[in-house]
């Protein structure tokens, strides 16, 4: 019988001695190639979310983790060329820094951000250890199963990429909806390590141990073991770790920490003497972004809902995001009010603001008045559904929400949104937007004016005298409330107290039209 397969397949089924039936062997090589591709996916996921939830810009940060990846894999490809001879080993081996590399990734890169203040060079050098080891798999993996029966070399990938895009998928559905919620995100990285481990030294110690030397099995098991305790023992050690990262970020008074399915908060300072004896300024963190600061932030929330209350009627007030309970409680201050909603997605701060001592004395308790209402949702598809269902209308609309930073909050500055927005304001309704900075962020400043524009409002800007922050107060076109004025809708009357009308911004306004953002086309930088 003539050989008819190609030169590279040209490999015998008494190359390689199994314990085991070839067709079963072939199986168990094609399980472990399911397991760790899984396992390489939950390491691209998890160097996503991680660098995404430390530096913000989720496309940012996939783009980075994507290309650098890929590209890694490519010169990983490249480099198993030298190994055919060593195919097992190499694969042990290969498994063995793979798992220790992906495993501890998202402790690494915290510990980079929290100590360091820096994590995006670790995020592509972490990418690229992870992408050459995942690229090196392939090339060693076809050479196995050749060993273990001969076979076209056509038909031999297909079988490869088959297990290999099956086991990519369980892993990706895998990240979010079982170690995301059941383990987070440092101890998910570690479990997966683990697995990915086992599943590679197993198939090298057992099936492939007759082609090993007894040396090399040897360091193979004593590599596989010890990157099998270090990730063991990072599992142990994930709560006091992550305790003193968040003391190296936000300091040593560091009272409460939170994982929702949003976000991370963290409070510091804030609480009773009594109970917390070096506890200062009560600070509330997203993130790692601050988002609150003491009783300052009155002054703050103030500027955001005060004109918005005091240019017309205010009976029923919508609050978009606000879970803090700051805007709430600046707009019960104001009598006439009778209704309060406010739709915040992230029902772990809502039961920090009612709960917490810190925020309670900030928020004097607002999530709690009977006027007020909370809806743990999304504000853009409640507001979607309320425009469907055409609903009640709101003389107020406080958009309390934090900085566009990615693709999840920049769709709350998009013209979409005011759209939805405007369609909820009464004839007379006005809608309260901070906008940033006008003189240390310009663009993002006077995008968020154009896009206000763009979905068919009126805008009128305004600013805080003692700080450089910028609001923005719109209206429906041709509504008869708000501060604008009649002779020029790009004018607005004194908005009272500590604010500056919004002459000196409409006049640098007017020299420069930008683009509105949109959902296609978010425009604010990250």
């Amino acid at each position: 019988m003539i050989d008819r397969s190609p030169p590279g397949a040209r490999t015998t089924a008494s190359s390689a001695r199994l314990p085991v039936a070839a067709g079963l062997g072939r199986g168990f090589v094609l399980a472990s190639v399911f397991v760790c591709a899984a396992c390489g996916l939950v390491y691209e996921l998890e160097l996503v979310a991680v660098a995404s939830s430390l530096v913000g810009d989720s496309v940012t940060q996939a783009s980075v983790v994507l290309s650098v990846m890929v590209f890694a894999m490519g010169v990983g490809s490249l480099l198993a060329k030298r190994l055919p001879c060593h195919a097992a080993a190499g694969f042990g081996y290969v498994e063995a820094l793979l798992a220790l590399a992906g495993g501890g990734s998202a402790m690494a890169l915290y510990a980079c951000f929290s100590w360091l203040g820096e994590a995006r060079i670790a995020l592509v050098a972490i990418s690229f250890a992870i992408g050459v080891l995942i690229g090196a798999e392939m090339p060693l993996l076809m050479t196995l199963i050749q060993r273990i029966r001969q076979q076209d070399a056509g038909g031999a990938l297909a079988d490869l990429f088959a297990a290999d895009y099956v086991g990519a998928l369980v892993g990706g559905l895998t990240f979010p909806f079982l170690l995301l919620p059941l383990f987070g995100q440092l101890t998910g990285a570690l479990l997966t390590g683990v697995v990915n481990v086992l599943a590679g030294g197993l198939v090298v110690q057992w099936l492939f141990r007759h082609d090993l030397p007894t040396r090399v099995r040897w360091r193979l098991l004593g590599a596989n073991g010890c990157v099998l305790v270090l990730l063991l023992c990072g599992t142990a050690f994930v709560a006091p770790f992550e305790r003193a990262a968040r003391q190296a970020v936000y300091g040593g008074d560091v009272r409460v920490a939170v994982r929702s399915g949003e976000q991370e908060l963290v409070l510091t300072g804030g609480a009773t003497r009594a109970a917390w004896p070096d506890a200062g300024e009560l600070r509330l963190f997203r993130d790692g972004r601050l988002a609150v600061r003491g009783p300052r932030a009155h002054a703050r929330h103030e500027a955001l809902v005060g004109p918005a209350m005091e240019s017309g009627p205010h009976g029923r007030v919508l609050v978009l995001g606000g879970g803090d309970g700051l805007s709430a409680r600046e707009v019960l201050h104001r009598p006439g009010v009778g209704r309060v909603t406010v739709v915040e997605p992230d029902s772990a701060l809502v039961r920090l603001a009612r709960r917490d001592p810190g925020l309670l004395a900030l928020n004097d308790g607002a999530l709690d008045d009977p006027r007020v209402r909370v809806v743990t949702a999304d504000a853009f598809e409640w507001l979607r559904d309320r425009a469907a269902s055409g609903r009640l209308r709101y003389d107020v609309i406080v958009a309390a929400l934090p900085a566009p930073s990615d693709a999840a909050t920049s769709k709350l500055y998009s013209q979409e949104f005011y759209g939805l927005a405007a369609r909820a304001l009464s004839a007379e309704g006005r809608l309260a937007v901070r906008a940033g900075s006008p003189d240390a962020d310009p663009h993002a400043f006077w995008t968020v004016d154009a896009t206000l524009r763009a979905a068919g409002l009126t805008t009128c800007p305004y600013a805080r005298e003692a700080e450089d922050r910028g609001y923005l107060l719109a209206r429906r076109a041709g509504g008869v409330s708000g501060p604008v004025s009649e002779a020029s809708p790009r004018r607005c009357g004194p908005p009272g107290g500590r604010l500056a009308a919004g002459a000196r911004l409409a006049e640098r306004a007017d020299g420069e039209e930008l683009p509105p953002s949109t959902l296609m086309h978010p425009r604010y930088p990250g």
